[in-house]
């Protein structure tokens, strides 16, 4: 009997790749496929964290009447950003099976699933070295003074007074790096600065450090300490009531006036009315931003005219790698899926 299976991808997560690689896995099960293409990211995704819509999802790109006419009959959905109600699965009564190629499937109502006997699976780190690498690359960015030097210079603009001791860049192995958040992203950040010699703290109240990290030196710390103690801050928890907005007025006001805060993670963690404030008035030395609560930004956005800000297009995730991993790790889910076997990455 052939297995039906819809596939949703888009210009990063090609539906081809899933198609492969699905078939790589399950080979010796007859599998019936059908492809979607989305837009994304030519075209943004709804984000949803500003209450605008009356659904649980988040960060999504679909229209779920469209949606729901594709996937059809289907027993499987394997997708990336697809949204995915309550309302579209009581129109789905063939589906029992979602797989989303993300770290947290936040546009899947995960509760509506669970109550109508659909198992959904993730891709949990499909993205956490590229998004470490990245963060890396942020903090030798901004502390080694190359986005200054850059932006000088195709002005036409020598900095040759950035070799001055008074206006010259840090080595990390000098300063202390704040983490927030200690998940797959946060614990693979920790260790790449281990390398580079800096003394690391670490902020989560819900896990322990590892023992390498511990035995090496870092430090679960408060908040209050971390953002005091800190010359570089670097964001990587999920959203949540907890954390949204945690970077804001009074957090800002406790981190060092010469300090870097860098947010890879997700944009509503800053207060950006804040931030930008902070910013301006060198409550805050300088920041490296790659997610925001609105994206695309508006061209008009304060934060867009300050000198001491980098800021990226939310490309820290991406990369080739990315795409293969989730796509190979959602494939052997299905595997098992059709081998009764326990799912590894059920959520």
């Amino acid at each position: 009997m052939s297995r039906n299976i819809a596939i949703i991808g888009d210009f990063f997560m090609l539906p081809e790749i899933f198609d492969h690689e699905l078939r790589q896995a399950c080979a010796g099960v007859e599998l019936t496929t059908r492809l979607m293409q989305n837009d994304w990211p030519n075209s943004p995704v709804v984000h949803g964290y500003g209450g605008d819509q009356e659904v649980k999802i988040k960060e999504f790109i679909g229209d779920f009447d469209e949606v729901v006419d594709f996937i059809g009959e289907a027993e499987l959905l394997v997708m990336h950003q697809s949204p995915i109600t309550a309302e579209m699965l009581d129109r789905l009564p063939n589906l029992r099976f979602i797989g989303c190629s993300r770290g947290g499937p936040i546009n899947v109502d995960i509760e509506a699933a669970r109550a109508r006997g659909v198992s959904v699976v993730r891709a949990p780190g499909r993205n956490a070295s590229a998004v470490a690498e990245f963060t890396i690359g942020a903090m030798l960015v901004e502390t080694r003074k190359i986005r200054v030097g850059h932006e000088a210079l195709r002005k036409g603009d020598w900095r040759g007074d950035l070799y001055r001791a008074d206006t010259t860049g840090r080595e990390l192995n000098e300063m202390t790096v704040g983490v927030i958040g200690y998940g797959n992203i946060g614990s693979r950040v920790t260790r790449l600065l281990r390398a580079f010699g800096a003394k690391v703290l670490v902020h989560d109240p819900y896990v322990q450090l590892f023992p390498v990290d511990q035995a090496d030196g870092v430090a679960m710390v408060c908040l209050e300490d971390l953002l005091t103690q800190s010359d570089v801050v670097t964001l990587h928890p999920r959203v949540s009531p907890e954390t949204t907005h945690m970077i804001n007025k009074e957090t800002l006001a406790q981190m060092k006036p010469d300090a870097l805060l860098i947010n890879t993670a997700r944009g509503p963690l800053c207060n950006y009315d804040d931030l930008y404030a902070g910013l301006r008035d060198g409550v805050l030395g300088s920041a490296m931003l790659e997610t925001f609560s609105v994206e695309p930004v508006p061209v008009d956005w304060p934060l867009l005219q300050l000198e001491n800000v980098t800021l990226t297009p939310h490309i820290a995730g991406a990369s080739a790698r990315t795409v293969t991993y989730a796509a190979q790790t959602l494939a052997e889910d299905v595997r098992r899926y059709f081998a009764d076997e326990p799912l590894l990455n059920a959520y």
